[in-house]
Parts: C-alpha cells; sequence; structure tokens
C-alpha cells in the first residue's frame, strides 16, 4: 500500500499559478480541483481505513515502515496542501471571489492532523497512536483509530466512525466550501432560495401520523383538526410538515419515514393513536431519536413544479439546494446518528410545500 497517497486528489500550488490569469481563474482552478477531488478522495480514505484496519497483522519492520508512511505520505501532505490552499486563498481574498467558510474548514482540518482530535470517544486512541504508533496494535486502538467498514452491507453496524473518517469528513469540507456555493446557485433553475437561516429550540416534540394521506383527504382532515385542537402546545414553529428521518441509521440501511404532523412544544401529550419524535438541546450519546432541536430553514419562491423537481438531484431541488447551502458554509450535518428534514407546508396541507429543514449540528 505504499503508493496508496499517489491515488488523492492533491491540490498542488506553483508559483506560476499565481503569476497567470486573472482572480476568477486562479480561483476558479481550485474550484474545478476540489468539485474532482470530491469525487475521488473520499473513496481513497476508505482504502487507507481498510488498511490500517489489517495492521494488527504486521510485523515488527512493517509496523516502523508503515507508520512513517502514514506519517509523512498521507498526514504530512495533506498539512502541506493545506498550506498551499490557504496562501492562495489569502492572496485571492481582497477579489471577493473566496467563500470565507473555507478557512474555518481549513482551521478544523489542521487541528485534527496534529492529532489533537475534537471527536468524542477517540481522543485517547488517537492520541496513543500519534505517540507510538505500535499502540495500533490494539484492536480498540486500531478501529477507533481506521474506522472503515466493519461489517456486510445491510446489516446495523456498517460503519464504524474512526480518525480516518474524521480526516475524510474534514477534506470533504474543504471541498464543498469551495464547489458548493456555485453549484446551490445552478440549481436554482425556476425557483430561488427567498430566505435561509438556523433556528435552534430548547425542545420540540413532533406529533403526527405515519400514513399516506394524499389519498385520503377525510383522514388528512381529521389529523389537522387534532393538531389544531391542541393550540396550548404550539412550538413557536407552528406549521404543517412532513418529518422524514431514518432512527439515526444510514439511508442504505433503514428506509425513510414520513410523519405528517406538526413540531409542538416539548412534552406535549399524544393523542391516541398518533407518534411523536422527540427534539432536545444536547446529544444524549446514542444515535437516533431523540434528534437535535436545531436545523437549517430554507425557504422557497417560485415555481412549485421546479422546486420539488427530482431529476438530476439526490432526493429534490428543496432538499439537494438547502443541504448544498449548508455544505457551503462549513455548518456539520449529523449524518446517520442525529440526521433528519422536513418538507413543510406554511399554508397547510393541501397546498405547496415552499420550506425546507434540515438537521445541523453547530
Amino acid at each position: 500500500m505504499k503508493h496508496l497517497h499517489e491515488k488523492f486528489c492533491w491540490y498542488e500550488f506553483s508559483q506560476s499559478d499565481e503569476e497567470s490569469g486573472s482572480p476568477a481563474e486562479r480561483y476558479g482552478r481550485i474550484v474545478d480541483w476540489a468539485s474532482r477531488a470530491r469525487g475521488i478522495n473520499p473513496t481513497v480514505f476508505d482504502e487507507l481505513s481498510n488498511w490500517l484496519l489489517g495492521s494488527g497483522e504486521w510485523s515488527d519492520s512493517e509496523l516502523a515502515e508503515n507508520g512513517k508512511y502514514l506519517k509523512d505520505q498521507v498526514v504530512a501532505r495533506f498539512c502541506e496542501q493545506n498550506r498551499q490552499l490557504r496562501m492562495e486563498l489569502t492572496a485571492l481574498k481582497p477579489s471577493g471571489l473566496v467563500n470565507a467558510a473555507v478557512f474555518d474548514a481549513l482551521d478544523r482540518f489542521d487541528r485534527e492532523l496534529t492529532g489533537e482530535t475534537r471527536a468524542e470517544g477517540l481522543k485517547e486512541a488517537v492520541k496513543r497512536v500519534f505517540q507510538d504508533f505500535s499502540a495500533i496494535r490494539d484492536r480498540e486502538a486500531r478501529e477507533c483509530f481506521a474506522g472503515g467498514i466493519t461489517g456486510p452491507a445491510g446489516t446495523d453496524s456498517v460503519e464504524t466512525f474512526g480518525y480516518m473518517n474524521v480526516l475524510k469528513d474534514c477534506d470533504a469540507a474543504v471541498q464543498w466550501t469551495l464547489f458548493m456555493p456555485d453549484v446551490a446557485r445552478r440549481q436554482q433553475d425556476g425557483f430561488r432560495v427567498e430566505s435561509f437561516e438556523y433556528l435552534k429550540y430548547p425542545g420540540l416534540r413532533f406529533i403526527g401520523v405515519e400514513k399516506d394521506f394524499e389519498t385520503d383527504a377525510e383522514a388528512l382532515k381529521r389529523l389537522v383538526q387534532t393538531l389544531d385542537s391542541m393550540d396550548e402546545y404550539r412550538s413557536g414553529f407552528d406549521h404543517d410538515a412532513i418529518l422524514l428521518h431514518h432512527f439515526g441509521r444510514g439511508v442504505d440501511v433503514e428506509p425513510c419515514h414520513g410523519l405528517w404532523g406538526r413540531f409542538m412544544a416539548a412534552d406535549t401529550p399524544v393523542p391516541e393513536g398518533f407518534a411523536y419524535v422527540d427534539f432536545v438541546s444536547q446529544r444524549n450519546g446514542r444515535p437516533g431519536v431523540p434528534y437535535l432541536a436545531q436545523f437549517a430553514c430554507a425557504r422557497f419562491a417560485g415555481d412549485s413544479a421546479s422546486m420539488h423537481g427530482m431529476e438530476g438531484f439526490d432526493c429534490n431541488a428543496m432538499y439537494d439546494v438547502t443541504r448544498n447551502i449548508i455544505l457551503g458554509q462549513n455548518v456539520m450535518i449529523p449524518y446517520p446518528d442525529k440526521y433528519w428534514t422536513a418538507e413543510v407546508y406554511p399554508e397547510g396541507f393541501g397546498t405547496d410545500s415552499t420550506v425546507y429543514l434540515f438537521s445541523v449540528e453547530r
């Protein structure tokens, strides 16, 4: 695996880059690199994780050689890449072209590359491996450091989140801040984002029913009447909505659950026959419900068919644009453990949904 680092799509800056082209052309080259790297680097990080998971079988000489390789050809090269990026982006900053969020993403990446990770549950193992690479022979330390795939697809534990996953996320965050703003702008074809904000509540309870009401108007009417009768439990975000979530599991593991209902105040009594999902202000240390009561709120205007279009999008246009704005601002989406979204109907069910909510963690 000595040549694994050659598979990464590295950003490499030269003096000729600074001297050739307008600021727009120079920034464009960086954005082009980010777009290419986003399609390549995640797979290479997965290979790196799987390689490290096999480190328990390495001989003493292999351990020493591979530890030096990881330090010099992966960690040090990312440090140098970030230095070159920061230098060029700083030089281009007066042009007004640079998305300032990239500097926060670079700061986070640089901190992680020192081994002083902020990832809860990984700190001790990562520190041990950075201090003495032979510590990776310990199974627990190895899995915390490597992360990667530890079970067959379709099981509840497809991935183990480790330090290599943290670095993969940091690498991707830098790239997203560079190319996502333009992607989100170009995706707004026939509609526009009218407003975008981050909201946070001390606690919420979503109350509703998991059912396809589009073919049952009478049942939907009864649902709304019940919710309207609970006026004393208003949350402040009082709109009909469909909550979409996967119980804290990956989208390829758990099917999407759609709950038609409304956000209510925390601890609101649940009517008979209804389901509920709780949202709290702080993590509880476990994946799934309760989720976090903070989210991005994007309000859209324009052609309804366009904003709900699915062709060419991961979900639909509203979902993709909302997510891409978040990623472009270097705000964390807590996927999969606390991930949820919601489609909101400001004028009530039976009208168009024009607001999209997306879980974040700030």
